[in-house]
């Protein structure tokens, strides 16, 4: 299962939507530099459903190796409801950028895009080569019961 560069692709992506759980998307600092208030992304409703509903779709892609479609098509899945989050994250930039200022975990859902499209593909890749291999195994059964 870890062999796979997809497995690692997923499992990367799955380990940065946990860890937006426990941080903070914006931070507003005072006039010396301390810290008046933080918007962490568990604060608002909408953050926490779409973030609980990603990782719950990465967990679905990385635990189940055996039904490859079913994989590739949750890594999809995850990978526009991860869209979905991302652009919320961005109508809150664009809407509070003056006030406070954005940490790094605020772009952890566009890498996690790009990991579970590359996971998706690696997928398919995966699933093309079963088949054209089933598919040759099949028509070489085929000769062999003809002669």
């Amino acid at each position: 299962m870890w062999q796979r560069i997809q497995t690692l692709y997923m499992a990367i992506s799955t380990i940065l939507i946990a860890v937006m759980f426990f941080s903070n998307e914006a931070v507003c600092y005072g006039a010396e530099g301390e810290v008046l208030d933080s918007i962490g992304f568990t604060q608002k409703v909408t953050h926490l459903i779409l973030l609980i509903v990603i990782l719950i779709l990465n967990f679905l892609a990385l635990t189940v190796v055996s039904h490859r479609v079913f994989q590739m098509r949750t890594a999809v899945l995850a990978a526009i409801v991860t869209l979905a989050l991302q652009i919320w994250i961005a109508v809150d930039f664009f809407a509070i950028r003056e006030v406070y200022v954005f940490k790094l975990p605020a772009i952890f859902p566009a890498v996690c895009i790009i990991l579970d499209i590359l996971a998706a593909r690696g997928i398919l890749a995966d699933q093309l080569l079963v088949e054209s291999s089933s598919s040759l195994r099949k028509s070489r059964r085929e000769r062999r019961s003809k002669r």
